[in-house]
């Protein structure tokens, strides 16, 4: 049996200056390579969730809600000077309503509360909202990935 495959980081036209999925195109694309499924992961917007979930529905392709999160390594409330603070990259994925709805509340926070360049949240903020949410390390921006670019193993398996 072949084994399926699923992107779950995919950007849209959501995600300003990086995505260029258009949605519909989208699902027009997951169907004719024959998969079932895609996620949703704009860089730290839910913009365009509730048409990717409405045109997934209605093309018979499950639509997997997720943002891309940026990440500080200091309290998201501080502006330090820049240069003397880190973002990352964090992808997360809504297994389930309290999941959707936790991400609602990460990207809500992180524009609200968290804005300096960039939305953000802090681990402490992640951890509060962490429930129904499935998370991976995302892309060479990941906390992960930067801690094994550095040549941090150790690092990198305490992020983990």
């Amino acid at each position: 049996m072949a084994q399926k495959f699923v992107h779950l980081h995919v950007h849209t036209e959501y995600s300003l200056l990086d995505g260029l999925s258009k949605i519909t195109k989208l699902f027009k694309h997951v169907k004719e390579s024959g998969m079932d499924s895609i996620a949703i992961t704009d860089h730290g917007v839910l913009y365009g969730a509730i048409e990717f979930y409405k045109k997934g529905k209605k093309s018979g392709i499950k639509p997997i809600l997720g943002m891309e999160a940026y990440t500080t390594n200091v309290d998201m409330r501080t502006k330090p000077e820049r240069g003397k603070f880190k973002n990352f990259h964090l992808l997360l994925l809504a297994k389930n309503k309290l999941g959707y709805k936790n991400l609602m509340k990460l990207t809500s926070v992180a524009h609200l509360e968290g804005y300096y360049y960039r939305p953000r949240v802090d681990r402490e903020t992640l951890k509060k909202y962490s429930g129904g949410l499935i998370c991976t390390s995302a892309c060479a921006q990941g906390e992960i990935a930067q801690a094994l670019i550095n040549s941090n193993f150790e690092e990198a398996k305490k992020i983990a």
